[in-house]
Order: structure tokens, then C-alpha cells, then sequence
């Protein structure tokens, strides 16, 4: 029997929240670790899919136990470090070490009861634990394997380490942003990583569907510098065609006017009226219709020649207002604008809690807390936060290898003793 078959019209109901997502009769093993790779499966389980993280075990070391776990679960920011709690939600906590013949065979035995394995390894990790494609298509010909890496599993820097940093800069998005008169910059978040997850996580999803048809597993090959270069818009054509390199221009993109951050008497808001009516809607509310006809910034090639000049216009104006005043003149006149948020912002918008775009959970260790709900939106099988990420490396031992292996106690007590779990 199958992974699919064994979960159909199974209902796991998790903390006492049904799972009706789109992915339940789903079952995906997950070997990844730091960031690309997690992500992908929490995309995953927040649909309803079974995720089985992984982890490797503490091990002993001239001074005690050392190591062990996905490093996410130090990672965060201030005081509290949540980032984990976020990444590894939905998901079921495993150990196994991937070093030693004991732990290779525990995950070649999971893979028997898998839909989908994600990784995020260098490139030929997995062939030299025996856990490499052939193998497990030999195991398992259904299974779906994404494969997270910097440069993909093919060509000559693909045994290079990468990190989604590295991979920003390849893809062509760091040189673009930050200002002209300075180094490249970097997004608050690590976007190169979160990009590949999701392309990932998007190949996951078309490989179940040709799986339908074809009764055929394949492989997923994510890597991060393609999934930045697939959002990189037409900057490669523009160079080919009419040799346009795009530049760092700071706030703004270039020729594109009015759309920017302007000042106001209590902050900052962001304004987007480049497009000719919009921009004559945003002349009426500063009460300078004349504006929107006149030559210098009647259409949108003007007013790109003029984009710092408008800037200012535009400034002087908002500078004396407040940013709740500049907002009910941007709704009135139907301009797309709004102000820059931060998280106390987010967490006090009536629209965010309309949508329930944040969801509220109870952590024995953190108290309660909101994170982001699952995303997107789905009518009739909506994603869902089922439990919360497993506070310790391999929690879910006991269940998920007697369950799904049939280990027994003494099985499960010999591996740990010989360090395979």
C-alpha cells in the first residue's frame, strides 16, 4: 500500500483542530535543516500534509552530550528566539543520524511510507548516506524528492556550499538593491532561501499531480539562485536588447513616478500613483489638479524624467500632514497608499484581524503568542496551524517508529544506544 492510499480519509485532529487541508492524506519526510528546506515543509504541512522532521541526535562528546537538532531552533532575534516555533509548526520531531548505517536505514524505511522527501544538502550528501534518488525510487518509485541546493544538483558549481545569500547575489537581486552611493544591500529576511523553499514546494505539488497520471515520482531541483532569478523581471532581456544594466536607485524604481516613501508630520507613508488617472486622482487630493495636465508630468514618460523633482513636489506637500490624514485623503481619492508597518502595527490592524492573517498560539515554554497563519487562502480546504513546533530533538520517537515501522521499545532503546537515534 502506498503512502497515499494508507492516509486517505484519515482525519488528524491535532490540538482540537481538524485537518481539512488540501494535502492531508499526504505524508512528506523532511531532512533539510536551517532555513530552504524547513520552510518548504512548513508550506507543506500548513496544507495538511504529515511532516516527519528529521533531526539529528545529540551525540556524546568528550565533554557530555554535544550537538544534535536543526540549528532553527536557536535562531531568532531580542530575547526570545521564535523562529523555530514558526518553521517547524505542523510537523513531528524524529532523530536519526544520517552518519551511521543504523540511521541510513531508519529513513530508507520511512521512505517506504512517503508521498514526498524534502532535502537541502550539498549536492551528493544524500548519494553518500545510500539515501540518493536511485535508491529511494527503488524503494519507493512514487516518491517525490525535492532538492533544495545553492546552484541545483547539475552543472560546474553545483558541489560549491551556498547559502541563500550567495544565491541573491547570483540571481542578480542584491546588486539592485540599496542606493546608488553605496554597497549592495540585503533584505531583512532571508528572502533567496524562502524564494527556493516555495519553488520548491510549487514543483512538490506539480509532481503529485503528474503523478496521478504517470503513478511516477520524480525529482524537484530547487536552486537558489534560479528561484531569485525567476522574479528578476526582465532585467536579462532589457541588458540583451538594448544593453539597460538596472541600477541600485534606493526607495524607488527608476522612471516609475510618483511611487515612494514621503514624509510626513508624524512618519513615513507610501504612496503608488504612477499610473496617468491615478496620478490625476492624487492632483485633486493635494488640491493641485492643474498638475495632471501639465506637460512636464502628464504622462508616465514625464513624469519618470521628472521622478525626483515630483518627489519633492509631492514631499513638501505630505510633510505637512499627519500620516492619518495623508491616509483618509489616499482612500477618499482611491490611491494606492499605505503606511510602513511594523509588527505592534500589523498586530493592532482591523484587516489583519478580519483575515485572520495572524493566528494565535499557546506555547507551554513562550506563553501565547500570533504568528503568521497559513497562506494562501483556500475555499474549501483551508491550511491550517494544527500544533506547535516539537519542543524537543525527537519527541515523536516512540509514535511515529512504532507506528510506522513497528520498532518496539528495546528496538527504539538499542538504536538510541548505538547513537542511531
Amino acid at each position: 500500500m502506498d503512502a497515499q492510499s494508507e492516509r486517505r480519509g484519515v482525519t488528524d485532529v491535532t490540538d482540537g483542530i481538524e485537518n481539512n487541508g488540501a494535502l492531508k492524506d499526504i505524508r512528506v519526510i523532511e531532512l533539510g535543516q536551517l532555513i530552504a528546506g524547513p520552510f518548504c515543509g512548513q508550506l507543506l504541512g500548513d496544507m495538511g500534509a504529515e511532516v516527519i522532521k528529521v533531526e539529528p541526535p545529540q551525540v556524546d562528546g568528550p565533554n557530555g552530550k554535544t550537538g544534535g537538532g536543526d540549528p532553527m531552533r536557536n535562531w531568532g532575534h531580542g530575547d526570545a528566539k521564535l523562529w523555530w516555533e514558526v518553521v517547524a509548526r505542523n510537523k513531528k520531531s524524529v532523530s536519526a543520524n544520517l552518519r551511521v548505517p543504523q540511521g541510513q536505514e531508519i529513513v530508507r524505511k520511512l521512505i517506504i511510507h512517503a508521498d514526498i522527501l524534502i532535502e537541502n544538502f550539498k549536492p551528493g550528501t544524500l548519494e553518500k548516506w545510500g539515501l540518493g534518488p536511485e535508491v529511494l525510487h527503488a524503494i519507493n518509485p512514487r516518491l517525490i524528492i525535492v532538492r533544495v541546493s545553492g546552484y541545483g544538483q547539475t552543472g560546474p558549481y553545483s558541489s560549491r556550499a551556498g547559502f541563500g545569500g550567495i544565491g541573491e547575489a547570483m540571481g542578480g537581486w542584491r546588486y539592485i538593491v540599496g542606493d546608488a552611493d553605496r554597497a549592495p544591500s540585503r533584505m531583512g529576511v532571508s528572502i533567496g532561501d524562502s524564494l527556493a523553499a516555495t519553488y520548491g514546494c510549487m514543483g512538490a505539488l506539480a509532481a503529485l499531480h503528474a503523478r496521478e497520471s504517470t503513478g511516477k515520482g520524480q525529482v524537484v531541483d530547487s536552486a537558489l539562485y534560479e528561484a531569485v532569478l525567476q522574479v528578476m523581471e526582465s532585467l536579462v532581456p532589457e541588458y540583451m536588447v538594448s544593453d539597460h544594466v538596472r541600477s541600485r536607485t534606493g526607495s524607488v524604481l527608476e522612471g516609475i513616478a510618483p511611487s515612494n516613501v514621503y514624509p510626513c508630520s508624524d512618519g513615513e507613508f507610501l504612496i503608488g500613483a504612477n499610473q496617468d488617472a491615478v496620478f490625476g486622482r492624487l492632483c485633486t487630493a493635494m488640491g493641485r489638479p492643474e498638475l495632471a495636465t501639465d506637460e512636464r508630468y502628464a504622462t508616465h514618460l514625464a513624469r519618470g524624467v521628472r521622478q525626483k523633482e515630483l518627489d519633492d513636489l509631492i514631499s513638501d506637500w505630505t510633510r505637512t500632514l499627519t500620516v492619518d490624514t495623508v491616509e483618509a485623503l489616499m482612500i477618499e481619492h482611491s490611491i494606492p497608499a499605505g503606511a510602513i508597518y511594523r509588527a505592534a502595527d500589523m498586530l493592532a490592524d482591523p484587516h489583519f484581524a478580519a483575515r485572520d492573517a495572524l493566528v494565535e498560539v499557546d506555547s507551554p515554554r513562550w506563553g501565547k503568542f500570533k504568528m503568521q497563519n497559513s497562506f494562501p487562502k483556500l475555499s474549501d480546504t483551508p491550511g491550517s496551524i494544527r500544533s506547535l513546533a516539537p519542543a524537543t530533538i525527537g519527541q515523536d520517537n516512540e509514535t511515529v517508529y512504532r507506528d510506522l515501522l513497528g520498532l518496539s521499545a528495546e528496538d527504539q532503546a538499542r538504536l538510541a544506544d548505538e547513537g542511531a537515534i
